[in-house]
Order: C-alpha cells, then sequence, then structure tokens
C-alpha cells in the first residue's frame, strides 16, 4: 500500500467517525429537542426536533452507502426520496402549527433546556461542519461535502431556534416561537427538495470502493 491509499483510508476512517458523531449527535438531539418541545408547547423546538430525527435517517443512509460503494445506490435513491418527503411533511406541518399559535394566541411556555440544547448546537455544528469539509477535500467526496452543508444547516437551525426560544423566555415574546417555526419552514422544504432531486447524495468512486473493500 502506498502512502496516498494510506492517506485515502486513513481520511475514510475519520470521515465515518465524524458521520458516526454526527448520528449520535442528532439522536441525542431529537430526543430532547422533541422532549422539551411537548412539554412547552414550542413549535419551533418540534420542528428542529423532528428535524433531527430525519437528519439521523439521512446520515445512516451516507454510512450505508460509503460502506456497500455502488451496491447500494438504487436503495439509496430510495431511501433519499423517503427522507425528501419527510422534510416536505415536516415542513408543511411546523408552518401549519406556527400559524395555528399566531392565529389561537397560544403562548408556548418557556424552555431553558431548549435554550441550552440551541446553544450546543450553534456550537458544535459549525465545527462539525469544518471537520467535514476537511476530510470531503481530501477525498474529494461529493457526498461527505453535500453532509458538511447538511450539518451547516442544522447549525442555521439551531440560531433560529435560539433566537425565538430566547426572545419567549427572556422577553415575553410568545410570538416569537411560531415566527421562528415559521423561519424554519423554506430551509426545511429546501432540504426536502434537495434530497428528492439527489442533490444532497452521491460520493466519489474512490470513497466507495474503499469503503466496500471492508476498511
Amino acid at each position: 500500500m502506498n502512502d496516498a491509499d494510506s492517506m485515502t483510508r486513513h481520511a475514510i476512517r475519520k470521515g465515518r467517525r465524524l458521520e458516526y458523531l454526527t448520528l449520535a449527535w442528532n439522536l441525542g438531539e431529537a430526543a430532547v429537542a422533541i422532549g422539551a418541545g411537548v412539554f412547552a408547547g414550542s413549535t419551533a423546538l418540534l420542528g428542529f426536533g423532528i428535524d433531527s430525527l430525519i437528519e439521523s435517517l439521512s446520515g445512516s443512509v451516507l454510512l450505508w452507502r460509503l460502506r456497500h460503494g455502488e451496491k447500494g445506490e438504487r436503495r439509496e435513491k430510495t431511501a433519499r426520496k423517503l427522507v425528501g418527503i419527510s422534510l416536505l411533511i415536516l415542513a408543511a406541518y411546523v408552518a401549519y402549527e406556527a400559524v395555528e399559535s399566531l392565529v389561537q394566541r397560544e403562548p408556548p411556555a418557556a424552555s431553558y433546556v431548549g435554550i441550552g440544547l440551541a446553544i450546543l448546537s450553534v456550537i458544535a455544528m459549525p465545527l462539525l461542519a469544518r471537520a467535514k469539509r476537511k476530510v470531503a477535500a481530501s477525498l474529494d467526496s461529493r457526498a461527505m461535502h453535500a453532509d458538511s452543508r447538511q450539518t451547516d444547516i442544522c447549525g442555521y437551525l439551531s440560531a433560529i431556534l435560539l433566537i425565538g426560544l430566547g426572545a419567549n423566555a427572556l422577553l415575553g415574546w410568545w410570538w416569537a416561537d411560531p415566527v421562528a417555526g415559521l423561519a424554519m419552514v423554506p430551509i426545511i422544504g429546501k432540504e426536502g427538495i434537495e434530497a428528492l432531486r439527489g442533490e444532497t447524495c452521491g460520493c466519489h468512486e474512490a470513497c466507495c470502493d474503499a469503503e466496500s473493500d471492508g476498511t
């Protein structure tokens, strides 16, 4: 094995570790956000949590794709379509709940757990996305680069969530939570459309081939 192959395999292993870390983070984030969102009656927090859950599925697809190489291409496309449809349904749900909350003037309870989660995500997501882009550059992997963009999007959603929850808890602006939910809708919707078009999937053949060899 030459030095180039060794460096490639090392980068692949690092990329897999980053994906596993992302998967674990998203699952934990989803559990906390959905629980806190239901408890507080927060549309933004609940939508954020469900988005994290769907992104966990998306990350699982990427890991599975890298493991099986071209053999998993057809199933990956099917899974991506399901992710895209799920995201579009989520966008419609969040929009409906947010509008209903505004019309009915339903103030959510302050969620300091949600605020803490949003702060952690705002800090962690850009760091994780940057690490993924470094690996993507070394592998010339479109899949990893696309996934880094998804991590960036999670950071954007975290910032929107933090603003909405913070304004509600600290300033008493009850409407900030559903407005934050509405601000998430176009971002989530764009994710869904890109997944359906296949713009968030695909990977460099060298990356897939190395993974399918069992490295």
